[in-house]
């Protein structure tokens, strides 16, 4: 039932390993021998939950296990935890022949792909996702990034991992808010790429918020490849890639101003894809209809689709001025066009984006 994906990219291949119960199973990880040194990063929780398979998969193999235990959540993505990452390498004693092992959501993945990229000027990783969102999306493609007051994701870098180990029961222990949040991410990639898997996801929500087996395969499996092939395209965002920022300039204003962590991530970028597509409509590039199911498929899965009542349009400038994707002071967007297909709007006026943001805010649903 299991499924297995090939990432290429111009220096590296790796697997992405997909099952259910996929730590009472031998793991393969033919660049750990007898003898080698392990780093795995986790949070509290998680520890409690995984930490001793995880350990016992590694002692079969014959490794040095140390671990560090770390603040989760998305307030706690700072170079302040990098820095309590470093601390434990370097007590430790790990060198550049180490292995950093991320064991946790999308806060986790993020710092220890950082911690990686950095360490004695880069050491192997791995990702064990345990989130719905890591799994789908920021465990896979190699961006890392720690948050800053004043924007987020603003220090980072492009590091692959050298394995993703992504196993499915660990959606059973996700609240129904974190498993939504999740929703989110696999959404945007129908929208971007695939009417099909849009239409599928409208008729099967119920089953993944189930966890129905051969649902839930299908649907990380489905993500995980859309993502590998625009990473074998473009791993460094030059073109592309950038199309999976869809929602990602409005939901990351939305993040950095209520103050990180008071939003999920894929509760801000269902608002943010809500506000890209009535963008969209104010270009006269979308219809009516495509709205209307993007704004329903998000409402049943229990994802907000309004802004803050508490942010201004002046707040979102400040946010979006400091997006990566501007350029020459001039706005960049993701918007989709219709179901299945998405374009960069480059050079957008802010007449046309507070026009988005109003709309947003006054929706009848």
């Amino acid at each position: 039932m299991g499924k297995t994906i090939l990432v290429s990219t111009e220096k590296k291949k790796y697997s992405i390993i997909i099952d259910f119960n996929l730590f009472d199973k031998p793991l393969s990880l033919p660049f750990l021998k007898k003898g080698d040194s392990v780093m795995i990063v986790t949070n509290k929780i998680i520890f409690s939950l995984y930490f001793k398979k995880i350990s016992n998969q590694l002692n079969n193999i014959g490794v040095r296990i140390n671990y560090v235990i770390v603040p989760d959540g998305e307030k706690h993505k700072t170079l302040i935890t990098a820095n309590i990452i470093f601390t434990a390498l370097l007590q430790n004693l790990h060198n550049r022949d180490t292995t950093l092992i991320s064991l946790g959501g999308g806060v986790i993945g993020d710092i220890t792909g950082f911690v990686a990229s950095s360490y004695q000027r880069g050491v192997k990783l791995i990702h064990i996702p345990t989130t719905l969102l890591a799994q789908v999306d920021s465990s896979v493609g190699g961006k890392t990034a720690v948050n800053h007051i004043l924007g987020k994701n603003m220090i980072g870098s492009f590091y692959q991992p050298n394995i993703v180990l992504i196993n499915l029961s660990c959606l059973y222990t996700l609240s129904r808010r974190e498993f939504s949040a999740g929703l989110a991410e696999v959404i945007k990639y129908s929208i971007i790429f695939d009417k099909k898997f849009f239409s599928w996801l409208e008729n099967n929500i119920t089953k993944l918020f189930n966890l129905d087996k051969e649902s839930i395969i299908f649907c990380i499996n489905k993500c995980c490849k859309l993502k590998a092939q625009i990473i074998y395209e473009d791993e460094y965002e030059k073109n592309k890639r950038a199309l999976l920022n869809l929602g990602h300039t409005y939901g990351h204003a939305i993040e950095s101003e209520l103050g990180y962590g008071k939003w999920l991530h894929g509760e801000a970028i269902s608002v943010g894809i809500v506000i890209a597509s009535l963008t969209s409509k104010k270009l006269n590039l979308i219809n009516n209809k495509d709205i209307i199911r993007i704004i329903n498929l998000f409402k049943k899965c229990n994802l907000p689709i309004q802004s803050p009542n508490n942010m201004n349009i002046e707040q979102y400038f400040k946010h979006i001025y400091r997006d990566k994707k501007i350029n020459k002071n001039q706005i960049n967007i993701i918007i989709p066009v219709k179901i299945g297909k998405a374009i960069i709007c480059k050079n957008i006026s802010e007449k046309i984006i507070s026009s988005a943001i109003n709309a947003n805010k006054n929706l009848i649903f």
